[in-house]
């Protein structure tokens, strides 16, 4: 063997052993691109290993649904949803770099995050991010509808290297959205019950995803044609819905008995009748677009109409949810917990 062969050999093996002493150095340069939810086009790691949340909208139930919990370096406050933090305590000391608009640059610029998450509805906040070159992906956070949420799961999929699991969830939405419109199919349009969704004492409703929620479930929302507004207490009686759902709100009470004890409200039949629920919470608000939604729907489906829905067991729903998508064990007593919001 001459020394020009004896050279290229040793070539060879020296080029081997760069490569398997450092076998990521061509992983953590390569990047992909992917549209977010606003349609902007981002470049993104191919890895991502650290995660900055900048807000809610049920994107950290995304993120750990699609199993990078242990990606996140910051979070958004999420005292609001103890279940989600019983599940999950990695997440309960982590850092909060603030939210939508008004977040602390230099907390997320320590963290050296390789993607912020934060909402279509935060420019400000998103163009700081930009500013910095670090990518931020625009959530829906509360924009989505029932349907345009699949969207949502499979760019998270996607942004996760997970899209398996985000099929997964579309499918279990699909068979809870079905089996309701199925059952529904034996209720006669003018048997339909009509719903108030309301989130305050001043009757502010949610005619975006209030609709999409309320029809999901079978029921016909009054302000349907109203847009995101105050109602007064004469044109709430003017609908007279059979049941008003209310909303948990960001301190985490519920209006319930400031509507309930208001006496331009008293003659309002659903309050007569005893047809005021709030909405329970588990790892995080049934009432929003979320990966919990169908939960959501199930239990208003069943609220409004219990003889159609009666085989529904909600502590099985929920604990056949928690297994599937949190990886969690929930007992009983902590299903019960989350539905007896309104006992």
């Amino acid at each position: 063997m001459n020394i020009w062969q004896n050279s290229t050999i040793l070539t060879i093996f020296l080029l081997i052993g760069i490569t398997c002493i450092f076998p990521v150095l061509g992983d953590t340069q390569a990047t992909r691109q992917l549209t977010d939810m606003s349609g902007t086009e981002i470049t993104v790691p191919a890895n991502i290993q650290r995660i900055v949340v900048a807000c809610q909208g049920g994107v950290a139930q995304e993120i750990v649904i699609m199993g990078n919990s242990d990606a996140v370096v910051a979070i958004s406050s999420m005292n609001l949803f103890p279940m989600f933090l019983k599940m999950y305590p990695n997440l309960k000391d982590l850092p909060n770099a603030g939210s939508f608009d008004d977040l602390n640059m230099e907390t997320i610029l320590k963290l050296k995050p390789d993607i912020v998450i934060n909402s279509v509805t935060a420019s400000k906040g998103n163009a700081k991010i930009v500013e910095n070159n670090i990518p931020v992906f625009q959530a829906y956070t509360g924009r989505a509808s029932a349907d345009t949420i699949y969207n949502e799961f499979r760019a998270f999929g996607k942004l996760l290297n997970n899209p398996e699991k985000a099929e997964e969830l579309i499918t279990y939405w699909d068979e809870k959205k079905r089996l309701i419109s199925n059952r529904m199919n034996s209720v006669p349009e003018n048997e339909r019950k009509t719903v108030f969704y309301t989130s305050n004492k001043d009757l502010e409703t949610d005619t975006n995803w209030g609709v999409s929620y309320v029809a999901t479930s079978g029921g016909i929302n009054v302000a349907r044609d109203l847009g995101d507004a105050k109602v007064n207490p004469e044109k709430l009686a003017e609908w007279d819905p059979d049941v008003i759902i209310i909303r948990g709100n960001t301190d985490g009470t519920y209006p319930s008995d400031d509507i309930l004890s208001n006496p331009q409200l008293s003659g309002l039949s659903a309050i007569k009748n005893g047809e005021v629920y709030n909405v329970p919470i588990g790892g995080f608000w049934w009432d929003r677009p979320s990966p919990e939604s169908p939960l959501g729907f199930l239990w208003l489906a069943k609220i409004l109409y219990p003889e159609t829905f009666e085989d529904i067991d909600m502590v099985s729903e929920l604990k056949t949810f928690f297994k599937q998508f949190y990886q969690y064990d929930l007992t009983d007593e902590e299903a019960n917990s989350i539905i007896s919001v309104n006992a």
